[in-house]
C-alpha cells in the first residue's frame, strides 16, 4: 500500500496486466497530456496497443495501483537487450554514452519504460512504490531509466527515491537525461562521467 492513499500497489504478470488496460490507458492519457509531454489522447491508444508488445519482452514486469477498483498508477519494466537497440531514443542514449558504458550500465539491465500516476494521486507516494516495485528486487540492482530534464516532478522523485542523472547530456531536442538505480554498480563511474 503507498502512503497517504487507498491505492494498493501490486507486481501483475503480462497475462493478468490485460485486465487492467482500460485503466492504464486512462493514467497513461491524463497523465501525459500536461507539460512536459503534451501528448494528444489518441498516443494513450497507441501506447495501449504498444503495451501488449511490449508485455512480450524479455524480463517484461509491470505494477498497478488500484483503489476501490480504478487503476490510479502503473509502471512498467523489461530487461535491456544484450545488443543495444537502435530505435526509439535508444541511439541517442547510446552515443551519449559511448559503446563501453552503454554495454556495461544498460545492457541486460532492468530498464523501467512507464511510470504513470493519475494527477489526483500525486505526491501521495504511489511513484516511488510503482518505481519500487518493477525495480526494487533486481538482484545485482542494475537499473535505469531515460526521461526528460523538462519532467521536473519526475526527476524529483527519482532523486529523492536514490536514482542518479548521469551527467552525460543526451543529444537530441527531447532533453533527455539517463539515471541509474541506487544499488546500480555503475553509480560510481556515473558520478564522474561527463561525456
Amino acid at each position: 500500500m503507498a502512503a497517504g492513499t487507498g491505492s494498493k500497489v501490486r507486481t501483475v504478470g503480462p497475462g493478468e496486466l490485460a485486465g487492467y488496460a482500460e485503466g492504464v490507458r486512462d493514467v497513461y492519457a491524463r497523465a501525459f497530456a500536461g507539460p512536459p509531454w503534451h501528448e494528444d489522447p489518441a498516443e494513450a491508444d497507441v501506447y495501449a496497443e504498444r503495451l501488449a508488445r511490449d508485455a512480450l519482452r524479455p524480463g517484461f514486469t509491470a505494477a498497478v495501483s488500484v483503489s476501490a477498483g480504478t487503476v490510479t498508477g502503473f509502471a512498467t519494466a523489461w530487461t535491456t537487450p544484450e545488443v543495444f537497440p537502435a530505435d526509439r531514443s535508444y541511439g541517442q542514449v547510446a552515443a551519449a554514452l559511448g559503446p563501453a558504458r552503454t554495454r556495461a550500465w544498460l545492457c541486460g539491465a532492468r530498464e523501467v519504460d512507464e511510470l504513470a500516476v493519475a494527477p489526483e494521486e500525486h505526491g501521495a507516494g504511489l511513484g516511488a512504490a510503482l518505481l519500487d516495485a518493477v525495480t526494487g528486487r533486481v538482484p545485482d540492482g542494475r537499473c535505469w531509466l531515460l526521461t526528460s530534464l523538462r519532467a521536473e516532478a519526475a526527476l524529483r522523485l527519482y532523486e529523492r527515491t536514490g536514482w542518479l542523472r548521469v551527467a552525460a547530456p543526451v543529444p537530441g531536442q527531447a532533453a533527455l537525461v539517463v539515471l541509474l538505480g541506487p544499488r546500480h554498480p555503475g553509480r560510481a563511474d556515473a558520478v564522474t562521467y561527463g561525456g
